[in-house]
């Protein structure tokens, strides 16, 4: 398995992160657990949660799972995301209440990466940083990254940080994927330029770039395409796009699943590409399909036929 930095810190992920969205919501923590340990044999070292996921269960099942390999992974989390007026946003309140709260569902003494999940436009972002600051003194985290930012966000955030001397994020974790690429207009840029590495999320456009789904058919029972969220890009043109893509990952003797991850991290700016699984195999597959050798002229190939 092959490590990145996270931007231009000196934290080392796996290129395969594994994406525990569906910890709580899709699979109990018996399924967790052998998910877990199965991205921990294919050599998944980054493991990505969120106090919201699962109905706030995610966590817990992520830490119980662990156990006593905490110490060899890197756990992130994400907050601001909640279901009252005092459990959203970046307020050093709410900033500290979750990390207490993260802390004590992990199971651990500290989080790696924590990070903002969505931007919160009422709390000043000089407010939640210097709040993330302490947090990062005190030893309860590690590093800091954003999730869902625009560009001009990064680059606010950043310019706020180095006039203020505050603690920087040092990534972004924003849906890409080759059916989702609003990202590259400003995004990429702004990642580039800041030194922020990226972690992009539904690589697999929730399943649609495993090839499961074909035109006219119905989604797997369970599946994500299967919930009203995700039902509007079942339609013609992004099937004419996978037809294109299964071609083209055809006539190189690969799969579409590993032409979808493979493209995502064979970016430079990409630091761990973060597909969910509910089950050992998936995640085996996932790992071993998310390759970086992927040339320029190859992803722009690939691009191009989307």
């Amino acid at each position: 398995m092959e490590h990145r930095t996270l931007g231009r810190s000196g934290l080392r992920v796996s290129v395969a992160g594994l994406g525990c969205n569906n910890f709580g919501m899709r699979i109990d923590q018996e399924r967790a657990t052998e998910v877990v340990d199965a991205a921990i044999e294919a050599g998944v070292t980054f493991f990505d949660t969120a106090r919201i996921y699962g109905g706030g269960k995610s966590e817990g099942m992520l830490g119980t799972a662990l156990g006593e390999r905490r110490a060899d992974v890197i756990v992130a989390t994400k907050f601001g995301l909640g279901r009252g007026p005092d459990d959203l946003g970046g307020s050093r309140r709410h900033v500290i209440d979750s990390v207490e709260t993260s802390l004590r569902e992990l199971g651990t003494d500290w989080i790696d990466v924590l990070q903002l999940h969505f931007p919160d436009v009422v709390t000043p972002i000089d407010e939640t940083l210097d709040a993330l600051t302490d947090l990062v003194h005190a030893g309860k985290v590690r590093y800091l990254g954003c999730s869902n930012f625009t560009g001009w966000m990064i680059a606010d955030a950043d310019w706020t940080s180095r006039t203020r001397n505050l603690e920087r994020f040092v990534s972004a974790q924003n849906e890409w994927s080759l059916l989702k690429r609003d990202v590259e207009t400003e995004v990429v840029g702004a990642c580039e330029r800041f030194g922020l590495g990226i972690i992009p999320y539904f690589p697999l456009a929730s399943g649609l770039l495993t090839g499961k789904v074909r035109r006219g058919e119905s989604p797997p029972e369970g599946s994500r395409l299967n919930a009203d969220h995700f039902a509007h890009v079942l339609h013609d043109e992004n099937f004419d796009r996978l037809d294109r893509l299964d071609q083209w990952a055809t006539e190189h003797d690969r799969t579409l699943t590993e032409v979808a991850l493979s493209w995502l991290a064979s970016h430079q700016v990409v630091s761990s590409v973060i597909a969910g699984a509910t089950s050992a195999e998936q995640v085996r597959t996932n790992a071993a399909a998310t390759r970086t050798d992927l040339t320029a002229d190859e992803i722009a190939e690939v691009a191009s036929l989307v």
